[in-house]
C-alpha cells in the first residue's frame, strides 16, 4: 500500500499503521485521515492480517487535527461547506474494524488523536505517553461515544469535562493504557501482543470482538443468549482434537 501521508506495512500477520507527518507532529488532516480509513479497511478485509497497530512517526503519536487546515477552511468555506467536509466517518472505521486494535503510544495524543485513541481496542504506552480531550476547551464536543467504553463514565466525565493533561503514568492507573513501558521497549511489547493475537484463531477473535461491540447496551441476559447463538450459528465451537492438539498429544501429561 502507498499512501502520502501514512505509512502501512505487515509483519507476522499485524498491520501497522503509521501517521506520517512527523514535522507536523502528525497533524490530522483532511488527507491522512482519507488514508487512514482506506489502510484500517485494506487490513480489515486482508485474511492474513489478524490484528491492527496504529502508531505515530517520530516524537508524537498525533497532536490532533491539523488546524491550519481547518483555519484556511473555515475562511474559504461556507457553513454548509463546512459540514459536508467534516462528514467523514474516520474514527467510526477505526472502533468498528471487525479485527483488533492496538495503539502503540510514542508520544502525545491531544484532541482528535485523543478520539483517536480512544477508538481503539487497547493501547501500549511509553513514559512520553500523554492524552488530553481537549474539546470542551475550545467550544467543540468529542469523545463521549468513546472515552467512556475505555475508562468508564466518571472518569470520563472528569476528562471530557476538564480538558486537563492526563500523563503516563495517570493513564495506565486509569486503564486508558493496557501496558506502560519504557520506550525503548514500546515497539517490542505492542509486537508482542498483536502477534499474540494474530496467532490465535482469527474467526474467534473477530467473534469474540463482535459481540463486546453488540453487546454493550444489552442486558446479561441479552448478551447470554446473544453469544449462545454466535457460538451455535455463527462461530462453531471447536471441538476437542481441535481445541486442544497439544494436551491430547501428551495424554493429559502435565507440561515438564
Amino acid at each position: 500500500m502507498s499512501y502520502e501521508t501514512i505509512l502501512a506495512e505487515s509483519e507476522d500477520g499485524v498491520g501497522i499503521i503509521t501517521l506520517n507527518r512527523p514535522d507536523k507532529l502528525n497533524a490530522m488532516n483532511r488527507q491522512l485521515m482519507r488514508e487512514l480509513s482506506d489502510a484500517i479497511k485494506t487490513f480489515e478485509a486482508d485474511d492474513g492480517i489478524g490484528c491492527v497497530v496504529l502508531t505515530g512517526a517520530g516524537r508524537a503519536f498525533s497532536a490532533g487535527g491539523d488546524i491550519h487546515e481547518q483555519r484556511e477552511d473555515d475562511h474559504r468555506h461556507t457553513e454548509e461547506e463546512l459540514a459536508r467536509l467534516r462528514t467523514g466517518s474516520t474514527f467510526l472505521d477505526v472502533a468498528t474494524c471487525t479485527k483488533p486494535t492496538i495503539g502503540m503510544m510514542n508520544g502525545l495524543a491531544f484532541g482528535g488523536a485523543a478520539v483517536l485513541a480512544s477508538s481503539l481496542d487497547m493501547r501500549i504506552g511509553c513514559d512520553d505517553a500523554k492524552f488530553r480531550f481537549l474539546a470542551a476547551a475550545y467550544g467543540r464536543i468529542n469523545s463521549t461515544w468513546t472515552l467512556p467504553n475505555q475508562v468508564g463514565w466518571p472518569i470520563a466525565k472528569e476528562l471530557l469535562f476538564s480538558a486537563r493533561v492526563v500523563e503516563a503514568e495517570e493513564a495506565y492507573r486509569i486503564g486508558l493504557l493496557n501496558h506502560l513501558v519504557p520506550r525503548g521497549e514500546l515497539r517490542a511489547k505492542t509486537m508482542e501482543l498483536a502477534k499474540t493475537i494474530a496467532g490465535n484463531n482469527r474467526a474467534a477473535v473477530i467473534g469474540i470482538k463482535t459481540l463486546l461491540l453488540k453487546q454493550m447496551t444489552e442486558s446479561l441476559e441479552e448478551q447470554y443468549a446473544e453469544e449462545r447463538h454466535f457460538t451455535t450459528h455463527v462461530v462453531k465451537g471447536a471441538k476437542a482434537e481441535e481445541a486442544f492438539p497439544e494436551f491430547i498429544a501428551r495424554r493429559g501429561r502435565p507440561l515438564s
